[in-house]
């Protein structure tokens, strides 16, 4: 009996040729991101990285995370270019609220056929956001898997570790009343309520490429990118006492900022003290959602929260505007009576 045509890797529906390229491609991108402490690059079976001796005692901070369903705009609006820039943003903010810079960080990219030049896009977005954080992206992993993903679509996720000496890592218990909350502003949603986002715009049918914000069209409005706050406010760590930080992620303003509040305070934000984004009141308006559903959704306006002495306030309101970052003065910690909720937004 004769056998078949042999068959090859590629005739499975899995190019390995096509994987070398995207190696090739993202190699330049992943140097300009290098740190002295990298001791291997791209390619390898593992990132090898040493811990700086400018640390007495250094303690490891790691973070995980994905983009959500924003990639499934981006697919539909073929747009690759900041989705890597939101990956390493989602990673690196929650490990800066513990005090930790950004060391180093992974990426796993898996699709059903890989198309080179979309995932050297979404690659090219990843170092940009490792530049912007001030970490080495090292290495990753790029998953070809047949009939695990409709075709033209891919996931996302992202691994990043930082450090921070143990005396200094930040952890909101010395946060009490007369404290001064600073908010800085968002690029818009982020990487948030993009499943709301979506049926939103499923229902509205919105031209998404008419003209809408500041010369911006509603879809780069969508899609900004996630700001990334490392440089920032690891600069005004090391000038001010910083008692607590919230990254405002999924479940907004709401649900984030509690997460480093002590039992007995509550914050008390005014809402009209910053600019809100005009992306947030067209959500709003289109999609007929209650403001405070919006403020437990969405960031509404506000990426970063930083809790400093109501003494500190001012300078570094000063600092961080110096540093290009726009931010406000937007509530105070107060005494939390019962059970009250901890965020209050007035």
């Amino acid at each position: 009996m004769s056998l078949p045509n042999p068959l090859s890797y590629r005739d499975a529906g899995v190019d390995i040729d096509a994987g070398d390229r995207l190696v090739e491609n993202i190699k330049p991108y992943a140097k300009r991101t290098m740190r002295p402490e990298v001791l291997s690059g791209i390619g390898g079976f593992g990132g090898l990285v040493e811990i700086s001796k400018k640390y007495r005692e250094p303690v490891l901070v790691s973070g995980t995370d994905g983009v959500g369903t924003k990639l499934k705009l981006a697919f539909e609006l073929n747009r690759h270019d900041t989705v890597g820039i939101d990956l390493v943003a989602m990673s690196v903010n929650d490990i800066l609220v513990q005090g930790a810079e950004p060391l180093f960080f992974l990426d796993y990219f898996a699709c059903g056929k890989l198309d080179v030049e979309a995932a050297t896009e979404v690659i090219k977005g990843v170092a940009a956001g490792c530049e912007q954080a001030g970490c080495a992206l090292i290495g990753g992993e790029t998953a070809e898997m047949p009939g695990m993903y409709p075709v033209g679509e891919y996931d996302l996720a992202g691994f990043a570790v930082g450090v921070v000496e143990k005396s200094q890592i930040i952890t909101g218990a010395e946060i009490k009343p007369g404290d001064v909350v600073l908010g800085l502003a968002s690029n818009g949603a982020h990487s948030n309520g993009y499943s709301l986002v979506r049926k939103i715009i499923e229902r509205s049918q919105p031209d998404l490429n008419a003209g809408f914000d500041g010369g911006r069209t509603l879809a780069g409005c969508i899609m900004a990118p996630t700001r990334i706050y490392v440089k920032p406010l690891l600069a005004l760590m090391q000038k001010t006492k910083v008692k607590g930080m919230s990254n405002i992620t999924g479940c907004g303003l709401m649900e984030n900022i509690p997460r480093v509040l002590p039992a007995n305070v509550k914050a008390v934000l005014d809402g009209k003290s910053w600019r809100t984004p005009k992306l947030f009141g067209w959500l709003r308006e289109q999609g007929n959602v209650a403001q405070q559903e919006m403020y437990r959704t969405f960031n509404c306006g506000i990426g970063m929260v930083v809790v400093v002495a109501e003494s500190d306030a001012a300078a570094a309101l000063n600092q961080l505007e110096a540093a290009g970052e726009t931010v406000w003065a937007i509530g105070t910690i107060q005494v939390r009576q019962g059970d009250e909720v901890q965020t209050q937004v007035r």
